[in-house]
């Protein structure tokens, strides 16, 4: 992999620093008190082409437990769902995947081993949501044992309804679900590509919702929706 390009760090990720600490050597206990992992920059340039990847994109359910380098995963969420442009549609940075009106709805919550962390775009960091193993909630046999399992989450806040919304439809709860679930598949489709061209292995599933929910401590107008175990191929 080429690895003399990088992307710019963002300004907020600067000023984060300070308080974030480095990416742990080993996982911590659950009982330690987890801080927000800053991601090393992610890199742009790389592995398989596009179509390359196309070529060589499909489902591996038989994943390794092995590991990925913090510079892998930093590259997978930036790759997934991460910051491509400082501007974009309705006054917001622009992502690596689309969303309805810019929206932004889908989060995502990266199970590890030592615990559940959601991404932060913005600030490329993981922000730590509980301690603890909650891999298996993403399914049985690879899934509870790979090193990251993504739960895509919705939060319907994100939706604005107000009159400066061009689209008079985005208050309709049928069309809000049509919404999030087409979004949640582009950002898979990135999971999915990404992982083609870094032979990766890669499986988009359903999972436990509902304790889902409970565990990452979700409010009403939250939603997890499905769930993509990523790894080394077995």
């Amino acid at each position: 992999m080429n690895r003399r390009t990088f992307v710019k760090t963002l300004p907020a990720a600067a000023v984060l620093a300070s308080t974030v600490t480095a990416w742990p050597q080993a996982a911590p206990s659950p009982a330690r008190e987890l801080k927000p992992l800053l991601l090393p920059k992610p890199e742009k340039e790389g592995g398989k082409s596009v179509l390359a990847a196309l070529q060589e994109r499909k489902t591996i359910r038989s994943i390794s437990a092995r590991e990925l380098p913090p510079q892998m995963l930093s590259n997978l969420l930036w790759a997934a769902f991460g910051v491509n442009r400082d501007k974009a549609s309705f006054g917001k940075p622009g992502r690596t995947a689309a969303s309805a009106s810019n929206s932004q709805e889908i989060d995502l919550y990266v199970a590890r081993p030592d615990a559940v962390y959601v991404y932060d775009a913005t600030a490329h960091r993981l922000n730590p949501i509980a301690s603890g193993d909650f891999r298996s909630l993403a399914g049985r046999g690879a899934a509870a044992s790979a090193p990251v399992n993504i739960f895509y989450v919705v939060d319907l806040t994100r939706y604005d309804t107000g009159p400066g919304q061009p689209d008079r439809r985005i208050g309709d709860p049928e069309v809000q679900k049509s919404y999030y679930y087409t979004d949640t598949g582009l950002i898979a489709a990135n999971v999915y590509l990404f992982a083609a061209s870094q032979g990766l292995a890669a499986w988009f599933h359903n999972c436990n919702r509902e304790a889902a929910a409970k565990q990452f401590q979700l409010r009403p107008d939250q939603r997890v929706l499905f769930a993509q175990t990523v790894g080394y191929p077995a």
